[in-house]
């Protein structure tokens, strides 16, 4: 219970700070697309430095968890297709819906109710992945 009330209140600051930020807001993410602004690059690239830098510092420390628990990050393997492919669908469902996966239940929550469409292509398509996961290439 615990747990599961401090993984609850974290997503509600980061809902709080994506909102704030107009992360969340779907004319940002349009002007992301349309190379019209740096906001938004600003952003995922301030959240890019920090988790590098984190990242490090747990690996290089040995950090533990606030729960006690050792971090293990577990090295992807090598290759760039994958990743390459990956990225195309995500940036392409991220352009059709003007929405990643993070601010999705943000906007939600701020009233925009037809993410719920978005939400559930989400969902259905993580289900479909599940599914075929072991007949796709990784």
């Amino acid at each position: 219970m615990k747990r599961t009330l401090s993984y609850l209140f974290i997503g509600i600051f980061f809902g709080i700070v994506m909102y704030k930020s107009e992360a969340a807001s779907w004319f940002r993410i349009y002007e992301m697309f349309q190379f019209q602004s740096f906001h938004m690059y600003g952003i995922i690239g301030s959240a890019l430095i920090l988790g590098i830098i984190g990242v490090q510092l747990i690996k290089r420390n040995k950090l533990k968890s606030f729960f006690g628990e050792p971090i293990q990050i577990v090295p992807k393997e090598k290759g760039i297709w994958q990743y390459l492919y990956g990225g195309i669908v995500f940036g392409l469902g991220w352009a059709l819906a003007g929405a990643c996966p993070g601010p999705i239940y943000t906007l939600i929550g701020a009233g925009y109710v037809s993410l719920l469409v978005v939400l559930a292509g989400a969902l259905l398509g993580t289900f479909i992945y599940g599914l075929l996961q072991k007949k796709l290439p990784h």
